[in-house]
């Protein structure tokens, strides 16, 4: 190796990033195409009964952040969920949470990129397919230049947003009463069952805030993880589930679906074409949001650290030796996100579902092995534990909830669409194989942290 090689592998990342900015991170992570486009079907599905189905994700979805802020803060780190699990679960597991959720991430970067076309052809008259393209590589650009610049674009854009949908739901308010009763009865046309089906795609549009954890090597102060994990989730579980609440109380259900963003129908018809054009600029925040900081941030850190000990080419492991940014990793996320962009060419709406059905299965396998090794690291390592600035209330109540709701979200998921758990076994099988190559090939490495 030239000394060069070894000084770019020697570099470490800028600790810059203060709470607003992983707080942005957090919520921009979740709003994404979830809630602008991909509720559609969820109220397809479950008619008004949708509104509960989000209601209980959301709150689900706050005692997993919840159930992982220990682990934030006990052992920060830009691998985040690879650094828990391997700790206390053992190196596969270790490598599966990681790369779970670096997957999860870059299938989350193709599905929004489409989304996101999507809502930039409500403007510009060019195929939608296109506007994805140039608007990913835009993010990439971002993200390459030093997370405090991608991470303060991602704050301005989140502000801009809630403003918004909180101007949104507020200003919605009396045509939704207007809707009491006839919108909301009956409130589970589709039967009840059709309203669990419709949590795992409430799941989706909720899942992303963990990806704040992955700043643990960039964050100034420590403490503000777990305080941005519980602010991102509040923030969005109000927000949301409460201009949801007014959309389908002043709009049919029947006439919301994915063709268009439900809020931009409803915008649309209760205060015209000009209120539904500065809606459509709010799924567009979104839709950035999500792949300016979920995907380009989260997945390269994770494919960082995992290049860092040996386990991916250690290509991935270089940073910028002025901005600080993994550079060969940014660059292959962009590569497989245009590319998934490309493949949509086929069938738009299949491919977008079924993308995003991957990233709730890689998801799902990330929760759960972090939970359970949030619970192992109380277990084992009661004395890091009382010295942690942060404990995690009710631990439990909080482990339970967590639980439950993960096995909730799995179950309908894969009643919903069975067909994405064989979809998953076609990247953790490979992944695996890998795993056990690089395994053999580094097994007496020291681990980076």
């Amino acid at each position: 190796m030239t000394n060069n090689n070894l000084n770019l592998l020697e570099i470490e990342p800028l600790r810059n990033l203060k709470f607003w900015h992983i707080w942005a991170l957090g919520v921009g992570a979740v709003v994404g195409d979830g809630i602008f486009l991909l509720i559609g079907q969820g109220i397809q599905m479950a008619g008004p009964s949708a509104i509960m189905a989000f209601i209980i994700a959301g709150l689900l979805e706050l005692f997993l952040q919840l159930s992982l802020s220990e682990l934030a803060v006990g052992m920060p780190s830009a691998g985040a969920m690879s650094v828990w699990s391997e700790r206390l679960l053992g190196k596969w597991w270790g490598y599966l949470a990681g790369m779970a959720w670096a997957m999860a991430w870059i299938f989350v970067g193709g599905c929004t990129s489409i989304a996101l076309g999507r809502f930039l052809a409500w403007f510009i008259p060019v195929n939608e397919l296109i506007l994805a393209g140039i608007a990913v590589t835009i993010f990439f650009l971002l993200n390459l230049r030093g997370s405090l610049i991608a991470a303060t674009t991602q704050l301005w854009l989140v502000i801009i947003l809630v403003a918004i949908m909180s101007c949104l739901a507020i200003v919605g308010i009396p045509f939704a009463i207007k809707g009491i009763p006839e919108n909301f009865v009956p409130f589970a046309p589709n039967g009840w069952k059709n309203m669990f089906l419709a949590i795992p795609l409430a799941g989706y549009a909720f899942m992303g805030t963990a990806s704040l954890t992955t700043s643990g090597s960039e964050v100034q102060d420590i403490k503000d993880l777990p305080k941005a994990l519980i602010w991102s989730a509040i923030t969005f579980i109000v927000l949301y589930n409460l201009s949801l609440i007014v959309m389908i109380g002043a709009t049919p259900w029947q006439e919301l679906s994915m063709s268009e963003s439900p809020y931009v129908t409803f915008a649309n018809k209760i205060f015209g074409k000009s209120a539904a054009s500065i809606v459509n600029l709010a799924a567009i925040i979104a839709a950035t949001t999500t792949v300016l900081m979920g995907t380009f941030y989260g997945a390269s850190r994770i494919l960082f650290y995992e290049a860092r000990n040996g386990r991916l080419p250690k290509i991935f492991g270089y940073l910028h030796p002025k901005w600080r940014t993994p550079t060969w990793g940014l660059f292959i996320i962009w590569i497989i996100s245009i590319s998934l962009i490309a493949i949509a060419k086929f069938n738009v709406d299949y491919i977008y579902v079924t993308i995003s059905m991957q990233f709730l299965v890689a998801s799902y396998i990330t929760y759960a092995l972090s939970i359970l090794a949030a619970i192992l690291y109380r277990k084992r390592f009661p004395e890091e534990i009382a010295g942690l600035p942060f404990k995690i209330p009710v631990p439990f109540l909080t482990f339970t909830i967590a639980i439950l709701g993960l096995i909730i979200s799995i179950y309908f998921a894969f009643v919903n669409t069975p067909q994405v758990l064989f979809g998953s076994l076609g990247w953790i099988i490979p992944l695996y194989l890998y795993y056990q190559y690089t395994n053999r090939k580094n097994s007496d490495l020291k681990l980076y942290q």
